[in-house]
């Protein structure tokens, strides 16, 4: 009897494996943490499942892990990569392996540095001012005497360099440099603004606090090559404290990059994902939708393909 049971137990495992791996996707998007990157890796699955006939898993993922899938084929498809943030990873997997494409259509954007009316108002309208601790301190919410200032999520590789900009500004010292999900980060500028209260926090376009609020832009130095020495933190893990970058970023675009495998094995689907062309007014109301709105990615999803039918179709000729 017991031999029996252990017999019928093994055929069931065996059963819910081969189901399993009857259900595998036949591609795999990763999801990075933010917002537009939600709405465009759901929007990927959407299409191509209808499109292509295919099955899709959206799989949330840290960039360096959605690098390292695309390098071993576990992962087919980021939505979302950002340069010049990310060209260390690009090198590394995309121009030295070649185990990686990154789209040529690239979304044009921005990163830097805002402050809500308050604080401008204030006199806090340029990074150099945030080198005046009298001005910093109106930035302080927990009273220490140091003002806060948000510059990303501990994930994201803008956060790490950010920091370097800090220390190579000169206002480091002044400043709490607080590392929190985008989530929370915009909560905090959504009380700020409504209570009239400083704040100044890392910002980046597109993006819908600029159409919630009328935040600004802090100046800056443009960029300067020279200026930007930033060390590869798979390098060494000292690479903030030798790194530099003391003026404004350079011009910015994301694009999305793929397995160079899905050319050979899907060439459909790789010929798509070069034609897909989101605009940075689409990107915003992704945000929106997702931030204010609180729709849900996949939800959110499938209405934006059934809305844009023709164009999806145009992708996938």
């Amino acid at each position: 009897m017991r031999n029996a049971i252990i017999a019928a137990g093994i055929i069931a495992m065996a059963s819910l494996q081969g189901a399993g791996a009857a259900a595998a996707a036949d591609l795999v998007i990763a999801m990075p943490n933010w917002p537009s990157g939600q709405a465009t890796a759901n929007i990927l699955k959407e299409s191509v499942e209808k499109q292509f006939g295919l099955s899709v898993e959206v799989r949330e993922l840290g960039t360096l892990t959605a690098f390292a899938g695309l390098d071993s084929g576990e992962i087919d498809i980021h939505p979302e990569v950002w340069r010049p943030n990310l060209d260390d990873l690009i090198k590394r997997y995309a121009v030295d392996r070649g185990s990686v494409t990154l789209s040529i259509f690239g979304v044009p954007a921005w990163q830097g540095l805002c402050a809500t009316p308050e604080a401008a108002l204030s006199g806090i309208t340029a990074v150099s001012d945030l080198t005046d601790p009298e001005k910093t301190a109106m930035l302080d919410t927990d009273g220490d005497g140091l003002g806060e200032l948000w510059i990303g999520a501990p994930t994201w590789s803008s956060t790490g360099i950010e920091r370097v900009r800090a220390n190579s500004y000169g206002y480091a010292p002044h400043m709490t440099l607080v590392e929190a999900e985008e989530e929370v980060a915009m909560a905090a500028v959504d009380a700020a603004v409504a209570t009239s209260r400083p704040m100044v926090f890392a910002c980046y376009a597109p993006h819908h606090v600029f159409k919630l609020h009328d935040v600004v832009r802090l100046e800056e130095p443009e960029y300067d090559r020279a200026k930007w020495q930033i060390v590869s933190a798979a390098d060494d893990p000292l690479w903030i404290s030798k790194s530099t970058a003391s003026t404004g970023w350079n011009i910015a675009h994301f694009h999305i990059a793929y397995a160079s495998s899905l050319a050979e094995e899907r060439p459909d689907v790789a010929a798509f994902l070069e034609k897909v062309d989101f605009t940075p007014a689409e990107i915003t109301e992704m945000t929106y939708a997702l931030s204010v709105d609180r729709k849900e990615p996949a939800a959110y999803a499938e209405q934006w393909v059934a809305a844009h039918e023709e164009r999806v179709r145009g992708w996938a000729k």
